[in-house]
């Protein structure tokens, strides 16, 4: 059975999720920690879950989603995994962060990238990686196609999609991603969100104005 835990984390009130199956291995994803409180929180989740962090997983490197990154990689001595195209938002992360009002260290480079369909693999849990930029160059999404989950970044949220004016961003790539890559799943597929609720395919395709 798979799990994913959400943690509301960080000024940018950023969700960074915890997935985790019956073997008691996780993975991290968009590891957005950046409070003392919120670092302790997701260690008391593992410690208490009896699990084992094999893996951090990004969906992309803006800043808000990799303020907890390091933390976790020395303190898990855990890899830190995204796509290529994204490392260069890696090298301006403290200075997007100041952009926001948040002050941050700088986070070391990705360890293994992943690319369009590369598998991601821990316990008995396969997620596969989409690759649909648009919000940022390197953006993926992590599906599940046994679970019915799409873990989607700020490729699209609750009746919106992500901004696309920040570097690396273009709309009309990221509507045709979402149209051609994440539309086409199934309607009662899960998406949980990089910011807010989750919802389904099937709410957005009736419902979302950016995609009628």
């Amino acid at each position: 059975m798979l799990k994913v835990e959400k943690f509301v984390v960080n000024p940018i009130q950023e969700n960074s999720f915890l997935v985790y199956d019956e073997t008691n291995e996780c993975i991290i994803i968009d590891a957005g920690f950046y409070y003392g409180e919120e670092e302790d929180e997701v260690d008391y989740f593992i410690e208490k879950n009896g699990l084992k962090l094999v893996k951090l997983i990004n969906t992309h490197c803006h800043f808000d989603h990799i303020l907890g990154v390091e933390y976790l990689k020395n303190k898990y001595n855990t890899p830190f995994e995204a796509h290529q195209e994204d490392e260069f938002l890696i090298e301006r992360a403290v200075a997007q962060g100041a952009m926001f009002g948040v002050e941050m260290k700088p986070v070391s480079g990705i360890d293994n990238y992943i690319t369009e369909d590369t598998i991601i693999k821990f316990g008995n849990t396969e997620l596969q990686v989409i690759h649909v930029p648009g919000h940022s160059p390197g953006h993926v999404a992590l599906y599940s196609a046994k679970h019915k989950i799409l873990i989607a970044g700020d490729i699209i949220f609750y009746g919106s999609i992500g901004r696309t004016d920040l570097p690396g961003g273009d709309y009309n790539t990221l509507i045709t991603g979402i149209k051609e890559k994440l539309m086409v799943l199934p309607e009662d597929t899960v998406i949980y969100c990089g910011h807010g609720p989750e919802t389904t395919v099937g709410f957005e395709k009736m419902n979302n104005p950016f995609l009628t």
